[in-house]
């Protein structure tokens, strides 16, 4: 593989500002060039608290956060914008109180309001149905963020396309139930783990929640149990891909 530049033959570094033109070796016709956060940390000491695991990283949080509400919640998590699917989610909820009324479990949906989600805000605001039963969190501390995730009776990820899906993982690897739009990203690292469904199918997901608000429902008990045998991605698992793929790309 002399025509592709290994991790070892770096490139020099410059801020971006001010980085003259890239010149590759020749021969050379692709870099992956990672962006990564450089911070400094003494590796004598513990890893810092963190709600957004690396991947092959230990859970979240070590100790388990008190349970922010007493009535069974669902979370939902991420910027509200349409390829979020919150829409979705919002009728669900709007069918379930209408079904079961004061019983109806909770939705938490954390995450700032974006763009092009007028839809969705008006029905935050203006659907009486929903007062009472949907809450909208729209900053929280990674302290407040892994209490709601440690003790919801799932994630709801019904999203229309995602890059990789990081509150998935993040939920995963806490031990919390997943259900999630049946996206071919999130299988790479999911695999048969979540409960899939169609980001379009309200019913699918009204029926599923349903069944997740019972912690001893046998769906959420299967979950759990496919739960205990999945072991997160790690650095090596990412590397071998790319090795892999590097090596049919000559």
């Amino acid at each position: 593989m002399s025509d592709v530049l290994r991790p070892q033959d770096r490139l020099p570094f410059s801020a971006i500002v001010d980085r003259p033109p890239l010149h590759l070796p020749e021969g050379v016709r692709l870099v992956v060039w990672p962006v990564v956060n450089i911070e400094e940390w003494d590796i004598s000491r513990p890893m810092p608290r963190m709600v957004s695991p690396p991947p092959g990283g230990q859970a979240p949080v070590p100790d388990v956060p008190k349970r922010p509400m007493a009535a069974p919640y669902f979370v939902v998590l991420g910027t509200i914008e349409p390829r979020k699917n919150h829409w979705l989610l919002l009728h669900v909820w709007r069918e379930l109180v209408g079904l079961l009324g004061p019983d109806a479990p909770h939705l938490v949906v954390i995450g700032q309001r974006g763009w092009e989600c007028e839809n969705v805000v008006d029905m935050l605001e203006r659907c009486s149905a929903l007062h009472g039963h949907v809450h909208e969190v729209g900053r929280c501390s990674d302290a407040q963020l892994a209490a709601y995730l440690a003790h919801a009776q799932a994630l709801l990820f019904p999203s229309f396309t995602e890059g990789y899906g990081m509150p998935l993982a993040e939920a995963l690897m806490a031990g919390v139930p997943v259900i999630a739009s049946d996206l071919p990203v999130f299988g790479e690292f999911a695999a048969d783990v979540p409960q899939w469904g169609s980001p379009l199918e309200g019913v699918g997901w009204l029926r599923a929640v349903m069944a997740y608000t019972d912690s001893q429902h046998p769906e959420r008990l299967a979950q759990l149990d496919r739960l205990r045998a999945w072991r997160a991605p790690t650095w090596g698992d990412h590397f071998e891909v790319v090795e892999d793929f590097l090596e049919r790309l000559t």
